[in-house]
């Protein structure tokens, strides 16, 4: 069985690894953050940042998926994006999978911008896009069979039941991280939630457009 090449997760990968290391390297992570993360808080108050070389705030989703905290934080973001994103490419293809993770990138900052849209903490990490590879390899890869109920076809139920369960997770991990539902700053845990939910609701349309039929040429 041919493996798949992987283009587009292995160069996401690549560059994000060659970024952190540069940035870790020169002492400039925490800098990083500030002009390079996500700050909800940039949305509402464009001149908050006024003086500094920061990053545009419609860019920020995009680099701050370069940013991590650490080497625990890059490498478990990586394995993730390297286990699960390989397999999504095989399916998806580079141009596919490189837009499921940049629209990932882009829900999980909106999702957790609508939580605390006046927070000036930034966020920073790829695991709210890793969250959208995520989302299309367990529809993809999923084994469990699933029955519609009622009026809802079996692969909504299958939709449905994902989404229950990676927010029950996240909900749990947050408050196992911050001791309590009041205060899930410290993992960004709506970013993965937003995320995992855009890749749900691209992997069908991906897969319409990556296997859609080309019209023949007729002699």
């Amino acid at each position: 069985m041919k493996l798949p090449s992987g283009r587009a997760t292995n160069g996401i990968a690549a560059i994000s690894i060659a970024a952190f290391a540069l940035l870790y390297l020169g002492g400039w992570v925490n800098d990083a953050a500030i002009v390079g993360g996500f700050i909800p808080a940039r949305l509402g108050q464009p001149a908050l940042l006024d003086g500094m070389a920061a990053a545009p705030a419609w860019l920020t989703p995009i680099s701050c998926t370069l940013i991590h905290a650490g080497w625990m934080h890059i490498g478990f973001n990586m394995f993730m994006l390297l286990f699960c994103g390989r397999q999504v490419e095989h399916v998806l293809g580079w141009g596919g999978t490189l837009f499921l993770y940049g629209v990932g990138a882009y829900a999980a900052c909106l999702a957790q911008w609508v939580i605390d849209p006046a927070s000036t903490n930034p966020m920073v990490g790829a695991s709210g896009a890793i969250s959208a590879i995520i989302a299309t390899y367990s529809l993809l890869y999923s084994q469990q069979q699933v029955r519609r109920i009622g009026p809802l076809s079996a692969n909504v139920v299958r939709v449905l039941w994902l989404a229950a369960g990676w927010i029950g997770i996240q909900l749990m991990i947050g408050v196992a991280t911050a001791g309590g539902f009041g205060d899930l700053g410290q993992i960004a845990i709506a970013a993965h939630i937003g995320g995992f939910l855009a890749g749900l609701v691209l992997t069908r349309p991906l897969l319409r457009w990556r296997f859609r039929k080309k019209p023949r040429a007729v002699h």
